[in-house]
């Protein structure tokens, strides 16, 4: 069981999203759980009020209900298994080693290794993340028109 702590919605959701998250990293091949652990631990450390569960499938942390940052490990590419980390609002932080993800303002960084992960751009990135934010909470009620969040 990890040490890392969530914060949910409900309080009583917690242990639940505590053991998906678990269960998420468990399921991975060493390399990329490794990846997985940093990313989450770094994460924690600058969100600490931040809402985490497994949405869609993969690790996300919300903000008051909204997105802002995830992790996935995705397929095997010439024998490594990359970790995606995706910031819904990346592409407004005008960061250069973010690359523009999807058609909406979403930026994401891939990872090989956990020695990749620099946890001082990874503070920075998280940094943003809490003060720039587009509303991915309400993109469906307003039929796909993202709107800025006013921090």
């Amino acid at each position: 069981m990890s040490t890392v702590a969530v914060a949910v919605a409900d309080p009583a959701e917690a242990p639940r999203a505590l053991a998906d998250i678990d269960a998420y990293h468990a399921r991975q091949a060493p390399a990329p759980r490794a990846i997985c652990d940093a990313l989450r631990a770094e994460i924690a450390n600058a969100l600490p009020d931040a809402e985490a569960k497994v949405w869609h499938g993969a690790p996300v942390f919300f903000l008051a209900g909204n997105p802002v940052v995830g992790y996935a490990v995705r397929a095997p590419q010439r024998g490594v298994t990359p970790v995606q980390l995706l910031f819904w609002s990346g592409q407004s932080f005008d960061e250069p080693d973010l690359a523009a993800e999807g058609k909406f303002k979403a930026a994401q960084r891939s990872y090989c290794a956990a020695a990749e992960v620099d946890a001082a751009a990874l503070g920075r990135w998280l940094a943003k993340a809490r003060a720039i934010q587009w509303d991915y909470q309400n993109i469906v009620r307003r039929r796909g028109v993202l709107l800025r969040r006013e921090g």
